[in-house]
């Protein structure tokens, strides 16, 4: 009888010690629930008011509109988007070739635009001028198309000219072009009429152009005094980080001077580098300044200078 009492009380106390062990399982099992949950929501993805006042002290709220776009130029030149809405532009496939002919000896400068779906642009532009004679080359690369367009202007004195692109990309990065005529009053004199000065950048050397966040787009002049032309120009963001490289050739760089304009829409800690690649006896003259820049409404008092920072 004492035996079988003995192995009654056993029994019981294993049953309590594994409802224990099972209640404890439960808890550990809804607590590691809960962690995950919490962790999943601190994981989310965060809207722009989730990060109003994250590492901030308290202090004044401050609300953004976002930037109105202003061009700084007098000359009312149609701007980037308009060109793209009223053209259609060619598509250039990777690894194809496009050209363009012009036969007409009034048209001395042409505009070319390229842009992507996002996609990153690497592509050769010619300027042909006769059998066998490239007197201006340009070897274009962009991070993002879509972000950065490529806008510049090419001079075609001495007509009939054509502008070959090749795009030297894979098959799964094509090109939309736009080539056409830049006559009075287009893009270059309207890059022309935001600059006021140019520095001389010596064979070998470098020089860098830090400018605002406010700037939402850069115009760039580079010419020399009838010597050929050879640069690099570079539009960084951090350290040796290329968003937009332009390798440039022009047989002479005051008959066939480059115009450009680079779209700056992340410009904080963003800087145009230009390079001079020529000897020592080949000076150029290179002037930048911005093109247009944003307006933009911060409602709060400690901000109301920010559109009076120096732009460059």
């Amino acid at each position: 009888m004492a035996a079988a009492i003995g192995i009654w009380a056993t029994i019981a106390l294993i049953g309590v010690v594994g409802t224990d062990a099972f209640v404890s399982s439960s808890s550990r099992s809804a607590s590691a629930t809960q962690l995950a949950s919490e962790y999943g929501a601190s994981t989310r993805t965060r809207t722009q008011n989730d990060y109003i006042d994250i590492n901030r002290e308290p202090g004044p709220m401050v609300t953004y509109n976002g930037p109105t776009i202003r061009p700084i130029s007098d000359i009312r030149a149609p701007s980037l988007d308009e060109i793209w809405d009223s053209t259609m532009p060619v598509t250039v496939q990777g690894g194809s070739l496009r050209t363009w002919h012009f036969a007409n000896p009034v048209v001395d400068a042409v505009q070319v635009l390229l842009k992507s779906e996002g996609r990153p642009i690497d592509a050769d532009v010619d300027l042909w001028n006769g059998p066998d004679n490239t007197p201006h080359k340009m070897r274009v690369y962009l991070e993002d198309g879509a972000r950065r367009t490529f806008s510049a202007i090419v001079g075609t004195p001495r007509g009939p000219n054509s502008v070959a692109i090749r795009n030297i990309g894979q098959l799964e990065f094509p090109i939309d072009a736009v080539v056409r005529p830049d006559m009075q009053d287009g893009l270059a004199a309207s890059i022309a009429s935001v600059v006021s000065r140019s520095e001389v950048i010596q064979g070998g050397a470098v020089r860098t152009w830090p400018f605002n966040p406010i700037v939402q787009s850069v115009a760039v002049i580079i010419k020399t005094d009838g010597r050929p032309l050879n640069c690099r120009i570079e539009l960084l963001m951090g350290p040796n980080n290329n968003k937009q490289v332009v390798e440039l050739y022009t047989e002479d760089g005051l008959e066939r001077p480059f115009f450009a304009i680079i779209e700056t829409p992340e410009a904080v800690g963003s800087v145009i580098r230009i390079k001079n690649t020529a000897p020592l006896e080949f000076p150029l003259y290179a002037s930048v300044a911005p093109y247009t820049v944003g307006e933009y409404d911060f409602v709060s008092d400690s901000y109301n200078n920010f559109n009076q920072w120096p732009m460059l």
